[in-house]
């Protein structure tokens, strides 16, 4: 597709920022820039510590969005895992209670200020809810606070998978090495990889965990999943903490998906105080694929400031201009 000018991407864009219930992340609001196209609603929402590079691939995710829509869906429905954040242990069942029908739980492990303990004690308090458990470790663990913790918290039951327990790939393959019994799945080593086929030809990862608006769009993540079907990895579509209308383009990437053997990480909306739209409500453990429509009413309300609409416009103007240096295959 052609690439729509600046100009046409900033006419009705918007920038919110969205109150939390918990921190996630280290944030307790997140701020996304949303564009209206032709086709509907994009979301260009890159963390703060992204470069342009990588922030680049989020613009163009939102771009095709809103200007070309979804691929065609395989299935009409998605399975959702809930998400619970470093939180409390007595936390746990009031977070839970937000993904009801859910039948996976992600547990994010590794917090920074907290401990191995805690880490246990908040999967203990899970499983007693759903018992099968994921984690996410964010790249937090050396290798050696990796196996000791994960084979703590096999030590009772398996995990489905922990997700990117060290940073990089080499630590990835030791850790899979030493723990045979453990699946790997890397997060971080496939969406912020220049290759993001490294880690598996390596050999550090049983499942890839992938992200629209990081690898650039629905398309790429269809492209991508393609390619590691072929190296016998399964995908897991998840969310990049993203907003009602980001969510809807990573349920029409999973839906599109010939083959979807894990439940997807899209329930983050339960995260937010407020979102764009309407919060979408589980249906037998999972989501109806559909697209977002923003409610203007709650645009206006989170809207951000002034200083912060312009901090939005300018990393919006500068990942365009390096899209029409051609740093994205989307765009001819």
């Amino acid at each position: 597709m052609k690439l729509p000018s600046f100009d046409e991407l900033a006419q009705s864009a918007v920038v919110v920022g969205l109150p939390m219930r918990v921190r996630f992340r280290g944030i307790t609001t997140r701020e996304a820039l949303l564009l209206r196209g032709p086709a509907g609603w994009g979301e260009f929402a890159p963390f703060p510590e992204y470069a342009d590079d990588e922030a680049a691939n989020w613009l163009a995710a939102g771009i095709e969005a809103a200007w070309m829509g979804p691929p065609a869906p395989l299935r009409d429905t998605v399975p959702i895992n809930a998400t619970v954040p470093a939180v409390d242990p007595s936390r746990v069942p009031e977070v839970l209670a937000r993904f009801d029908g859910a039948r996976t739980a992600k547990v994010k492990v590794a917090e920074r200020g907290q401990s191995p303990d805690d880490d246990i004690a908040r999967v203990a308090a899970v499983r007693e809810v759903i018992p099968n458990v994921r984690v996410d470790a964010n790249g937090g663990w050396s290798v050696d606070d990796a196996v000791r913790v994960l084979s703590a918290l096999t030590s009772d039951g398996p995990l489905e998978y922990a997700e990117q327990p060290c940073a990089t790939v080499d630590e990835l393959v030791e850790v899979r090495r030493r723990l045979p019994h453990v699946r790997i799945a890397a997060d971080e080593s496939i969406r912020r990889a220049e290759d993001p086929m490294k880690v598996v030809r390596a050999g550090g990862a049983d499942v890839a965990v992938v992200k629209v608006a990081p690898l650039g769009g629905m398309r790429a993540l269809l492209a991508l999943s393609e390619e590691l079907s072929e190296h016998g990895v399964p995908v897991v579509v998840s969310s990049a903490l993203d907003t009602a209308v980001g969510i809807s383009a990573g349920l029409a990437a999973a839906a599109a998906l010939p083959d979807l053997e894990f439940a997807c990480g899209l329930g983050t909306g339960g995260l937010f105080v407020e979102d764009v739209a309407e919060g979408r409500v589980f249906q037998d453990g999972g989501f109806v694929v559909s697209a977002a429509e923003p409610d203007e009413s709650r645009l206006d309300e989170l809207t951000v400031s002034v200083d912060r609409a312009n901090w939005w416009f300018e990393r919006m103007r500068r990942c365009h201009e390096l899209l029409e240096a051609g740093s994205s295959s989307l765009f001819v």
